[in-house]
C-alpha cells in the first residue's frame, strides 16, 4: 500500500480476509490408519487461560478428538480424524484469536523432555533420604556404642551408603571418567575421588572393627554436590536448538503445478524450474520468481520490513515469506537445503556452537583448582607414610580428609547459587534467564544492538492523523479497510472503530492484490490503497490513501513505541554502553526512530546475514555485544552475540536462540538485568574468595592430621552453606 506500477483490472481476491498466519500441513505420520496427529506452534499463548481456550475450543470442533497445549514450548498437539486438514485447524485457531505457525515435527528433536533434570532430582532425593537414615544410625555410634553394636550400625550404614553412592554419584563418576580419558582434570575428578575414598575407608574400617566409619560423610558429600549440580541445571533452560526451530518452520509440502493440474508434494521432491502455487495466507515453500499473479508479501519475520511489499511477475520471493492477498504462481529457483531459510538455520547453528565455547567463571577456577587438590592429597599421603613408618591406614585417612576438605563443593555452588538467586529476582522483574552463563556474559557487555520492529516498537502500525479527516471520509475508509487483511487496513479499521466511526454502506467490494481495495459508494468508485493506484502524491511517511470521486485523503501511520524503550536506551547509555539500532526496515522509519530515542549509530535495510555480520564485526573489534531482537531475521545475530535478549512475543526460533527472554511488554527491564548481572558477578567472585579463605584455614588442619574424613565433610558442608547464604544476599 505505498507506490505501485500500472493499475490492473480489478479482480476478486481468493481470500480477501484470510489471516496473515501461515497455513499448516500434517506434521506427523499417522499413528494409526484412523487417526492423524498435528503439531502447531502458538507463539501468542501465554497463560493458563490460553490453554483452556485453545483446548476446549478445538475439542468442540467435529473430527478433533483431543488437543493438548504445552505452554512451555507454546505448541498444541492435536489428535484428529484423518480427514481433518491443518488448514482448517489454522482457521479455527484464528477465530479463537490465536496465531499459528506450522512445524515440521520431523525436523525437531525426537526427545524434548527434561531427562537430565529429572535424573538429577531423583538422585538428589535418593541421596537425601539415605543421608537422613545414616545420620540416625550414626547418632547411636556417637553416643558410645561399642564392639559388636558399633560394628552392626556401621554395617547397616554401609548397606545403605554403598548402593546410594554408586547410584547417586554416577553424574560425577561419568564426568570424571570422560575428563580422564581426554587427559584433563575437571572439577568432577577430585569430587569422585573424595566420594570413593570416603566410602572405601569406611568399608575398610568396618571390616576391621574400626572405631570410625565415614559412610555419612560420603553420602553427605554426594548430597551437597548433587544439590549444587541440580541448581546449576535449573539455571539453564532446557530448550531445543534454534537451528532446529528454524528448520521446523520450513513448509513441508507445496502445491506443484504440472500439465494444468495441482498436486500436493513434499518440498524435497521439487526441482529447480518447477511451478508451485502459493495461495493467500500461505507461506512460501521455496525460493523462486513470481511468474503469474499479483499480491503483497509479508517479509517481517525474515527481513524486519514492517510493511508488506508488492509481488508481481518477475518478483523474487524467499522461503518463509507470507503471501497475503492474492494467489501466486512461483517458479522454483531453490528448494529444501538450498533455500535462504535453510541457510539462515545454518548461520544460527554455527553461531550457537561458537557460543558454547564460552566457559563459566567456575569452570575456569576449577581448571586451576583441581590439580592443586590432587597434589595436596597425594603429598599428605606420601608424607604420613614416611613419618609413620608405613602406616597406610593412617596415611589414607589423612589423604582422604584433605581431599574431602578441599573438595570443590563450595566452588561448585558458587555460581549456580548466585545465578539462581539473581534469576529469581529478574523473573519478578519480567525477565527469564535461560543460560547458566548469561549473567556472567551480560556483565561484560559494552555494546548493545537493538532491532526496531517488534523490539523497540510493538510491531503494530497506528494511524496518526485520523482527526484531520472528515467524518464522511473516515466512514468510507473504515468500510473499505474492514474488508481487507492488510496490516495498515486492519490498523485503520481498528482505530476508526475505537473512535466511534460508523462504516459507510458500500457495494461491489473487491480486493486488488498488491494494490488495495475498492468498491462503490453512492454510485461513485472509492479506493483505499497505494498512492499511484488512487492517484495520490505519496507522503514521506508510512501511509495508505483514500479516493472518493475526485477527493483524495492520506492516512499516515507510525509504529507504537514499546513501553520502556526510551528508558532502556537512556539507561544503557548511562551505564556507559554504546547503543546501535540495526533494522531491516526502511531508511526513513529507522532514522526517525533513532532520532526519537537519541541513538547516534543506526543501520537501515539490513538483511539477516548483514545483522549477524555487524555483530561479528563489533565482536572482532573487541566489543562484547548484547543483541536484542524478535524475528527470524534477528535469529543469527541473536545466536552469535555475546549475550542476547528477545521479547516473549518473538518467534519461537528467536526466543530459543536468546539467552534471556523478556516476559512482559516493558523493555526497560533490560537496564535492571545489566545492573543485576554486574552485582551477581561480584557475588560469584566473593564466593570464590570465601571458598579460598576456607581452604586456607581448613587445609592445614587436615594436613597435620587434626581432621577426620567425617569432620572434613562437615567443614565442607559449612563452607557450602556460607556460599549459599552469600548468594541469598542477591534478594
Amino acid at each position: 500500500m505505498s507506490a505501485a506500477a500500472d493499475i490492473p483490472h480489478a479482480q476478486i481476491s481468493a481470500c480477501p480476509a484470510c489471516a496473515v498466519a501461515p497455513s499448516a500441513e500434517r506434521l506427523a505420520q499417522l499413528s494409526a490408519p484412523t487417526e492423524a496427529r498435528l503439531m502447531l506452534s502458538l507463539p501468542t499463548a501465554h497463560c493458563a487461560a490460553c490453554i483452556s481456550t485453545v483446548e476446549s475450543g478445538l475439542e468442540a470442533l467435529p473430527g478433533i478428538r483431543s488437543a493438548r497445549v504445552n505452554l512451555t514450548l507454546k505448541r498444541v498437539l492435536i489428535e484428529a480424524d484423518p480427514d481433518v486438514t491443518p488448514d482448517r485447524v489454522i482457521a479455527d485457531l484464528d477465530r479463537l484469536g490465536y496465531e499459528a505457525h506450522e512445524l515440521d515435527a520431523g525436523m525437531l528433536s525426537a526427545t524434548e523432555t527434561d531427562r537430565q533434570g529429572r535424573e538429577l532430582l531423583m538422585r538428589l532425593g535418593v541421596a537425601g533420604f539415605a543421608m537422613m537414615n545414616i545420620m540416625l544410625l550414626s547418632v547411636a555410634v556417637w553416643s558410645g556404642a561399642e564392639a559388636h553394636t558399633r560394628d552392626l550400625f556401621h554395617w547397616i550404614s554401609g548397606m545403605i551408603a554403598i548402593p546410594t553412592v554408586v547410584f547417586a554419584g554416577q553424574p560425577f563418576f561419568r564426568s570424571a571418567w570422560t575428563a580422564l580419558k581426554a587427559g584433563r582434570l575437571g572439577m568432577d575428578v577430585p569430587i569422585s575421588l573424595a566420594i570413593i575414598l570416603a566410602s572405601s575407608i569406611s568399608v575398610y574400617e568396618t571390616w576391621h572393627s574400626g572405631h570410625h566409619a565415614y559412610f555419612d560423610a560420603a553420602v553427605m558429600l554426594t548430597f551437597f554436590l548433587l544439590a549444587g549440580r541440580y541448581l546449576d541445571h535449573r539455571t539453564r533452560a532446557v530448550a531445543r536448538s534454534a537451528a532446529q526451530e528454524l528448520a521446523a518452520l520450513e513448509v513441508p509440502r507445496a502445491i506443484l503445478l504440472r500439465d494444468g493440474t495441482e498436486a500436493t508434494v513434499p518440498v524435497a521432491q521439487l526441482m529447480v524450474g518447477d511451478l508451485v502455487l502459493v495461495r493467500p495466507g500461505g507461506r512460501m515453500p521455496v525460493d523462486g520468481v513470481v511468474v503469474a499473479g499479483t499480491s503483497e508479501i509479508d517479509r517481517s519475520l525474515l527481513t524486519g520490513e514492517s510493511l508488506p511489499v508488492y509481488a508481481g511477475p518477475d518478483q523474487v520471493v524467499s522461503a518463509g515469506e507470507v503471501n497475503l492477498t492474492g494467489p501466486l504462481t512461483v517458479r522454483v529457483t531453490a528448494a529444501g537445503r538450498d533455500t535462504s531459510l535453510f541457510r539462515m538455520a545454518e548461520l544460527v547453528a554455527i553461531a550457537e556452537s561458537a557460543k558454547t565455547r564460552y566457559t563459566s567463571l567456575a569452570d575456569r577456577a576449577a581448571r586451576a583448582y583441581s590439580p592443586l587438590v590432587h597434589i595436596l592429597s597425594f603429598s599428605a599421603f606420601g608424607y604420613w607414610m614416611w613419618t609413620t613408618g608405613g602406616d597406610i591406614r593412617y596415611a589414607i585417612n589423612i589423604s582422604a580428609a584433605v581431599l574431602i576438605i578441599t573438595c570443590p563443593c563450595a566452588l561448585g555452588l558458587a555460581v549456580p547459587a548466585v545465578v539462581t538467586a539473581a534469576s529469581g529476582k529478574l523473573f519478578r522483574k519480567g525477565l527469564l534467564i535461560k543460560s547458566g552463563t548469561a549473567l556472567e556474559r551480560l556483565a561484560e557487555v559494552d555494546t548493545v544492538v537493538f532491532d526496531k520492529t517488534g523490539t523497540l516498537t510493538m510491531g503494530a502500525p497506528a494511524p496518526t492523523n485520523l482527526a484531520d479527516h472528515s467524518p464522511a471520509d473516515l466512514s468510507v475508509a473504515m468500510a473499505l479497510a474492514s474488508a481487507s487483511s492488510h496490516p495498515l487496513a486492519l490498523a485503520l479499521a481498528g482505530a476508526a472503530r475505537a473512535a466511534g466511526v460508523e462504516p459507510a454502506t458500500l457495494s461491489d467490494l473487491r480486493e486488488v492484490p498488491g494494490y488495495g481495495i475498492e468498491g462503490e459508494f453512492q454510485g461513485r468508485l472509492v479506493r483505499l490503497g497505494r498512492a499511484a493506484w488512487v492517484g495520490a502524491h505519496p507522503l514521506d511517511v508510512t501511509a495508505t490513501y483514500l479516493r472518493v470521486g475526485d477527493r483524495i485523503a492520506g492516512f499516515s501511520f507510525s509504529d507504537t513505541l514499546r513501553p520502556g524503550a526510551e528508558a532502556a536506551v537512556s539507561g544503557l547509555m548511562a551505564q556507559g554502553k554504546t547503543v546501535w539500532l540495526v533494522s531491516g526496515d526502511a531508511t526513513g522509519a529507522v532514522r526517525d526512530m533513532a532520532l526519537r530515542l537519541g541513538i547516534a549509530d543506526w543501520i537501515a535495510g539490513a538483511l539477516p546475514a548483514e545483522k549477524a555480520a555487524k555483530v561479528a564485526a563489533l565482536t572482532a573489534a573487541g566489543h562484547k555485544v548484547l543483541m536484542v531482537g524478535d524475528g527470524l531475521n534477528d535469529t543469527a545475530a541473536l545466536a552469535s552475540a555475546h549475550v542476547s535478549v528477545s521479547p516473549a512475543s518473538a518467534l519461537d526460533a528467536a526466543r530459543v536462540a536468546s539467552d534471556i527472554v523478556l516476559l512482559g511488554r516493558d523493555i526497560g527491564a533490560i537496564v535492571d538485568a545489566a545492573r543485576i548481572a554486574v552485582t551477581s558477578t561480584r557475588r560469584i567472585k566473593e564466593n570464590f574468595y570465601i571458598s579460598a579463605a576456607y581452604n586456607v584455614v581448613a587445609v592445614p588442619i587436615a594436613l597435620v592430621g587434626l581432621a577426620t574424613p567425617l569432620w572434613a565433610a562437615a567443614a565442607m558442608s559449612l563452607s557450602s552453606i556460607t556460599v549459599s547464604l552469600n548468594a541469598l544476599r542477591m534478594k
